[in-house]
């Protein structure tokens, strides 16, 4: 299966949103309290860091297709969950369940991951455990990693530091 990311500029905001929805449903199964609710539409509430990906600097949303279908979206910023300085974080991540097992996360987390050379941070919620063993496989194939550990008001779970090289 073809692999691309495409740059989301704000006029595509709307598609990222959109598949957004799919990505707050999956993600509710790790909460351990409800984090968002239903809206009149139906429609899970806007996520609200979602607009800055678009308007804070370092913030970058990429629409990931597969064979030229939208699959899914990787969102990277530079707000790290350890504490410590980073140059990318992988913000949000997500892949359609259309697309799983099939190598297409995989493939879209190391274009994302080598197209940015320097120090990344990912940040895995402790309930996701498919999620653990899918960023540590990415994050050892793309750089040296340092597993930290959070347990506290900030995060709780993992975090991967990696060294990307140019």
């Amino acid at each position: 299966m073809a692999v691309e990311l495409e740059p989301c500029g704000p006029e595509r905001r709307e598609v990222i949103a959109n598949l957004f929805q799919f990505y707050v449903h999956d993600f509710a199964d790790f909460w351990t309290s409800r984090q968002a609710d239903f809206q009149e539409d139906g429609r899970f509430g806007r996520y609200p860091p979602l607009d800055d990906y678009w308007d804070q600097p370092g913030g970058e949303a990429l629409l990931i297709r597969a064979d030229g279908h939208p699959a899914g979206f990787v969102l990277i910023d530079r707000k790290g969950h350890s504490g410590l300085p980073c140059d990318f974080n992988m913000g949000e991540f997500f892949v359609g369940r259309p697309y799983r097992r099939a190598g297409v996360g995989r493939a879209a987390a190391l274009a994302a991951l080598e197209a940015r050379p320097g120090l990344w941070e990912i940040a895995v919620a402790r309930r996701n455990l498919a999620a653990q063993a899918f960023w540590l496989q990415v994050a050892t194939a793309a750089g040296r990693v340092e597993a930290l550990d959070r347990d506290d008001a900030h995060w709780n779970g993992p975090v991967l530091r990696l060294t990307v090289a140019g």
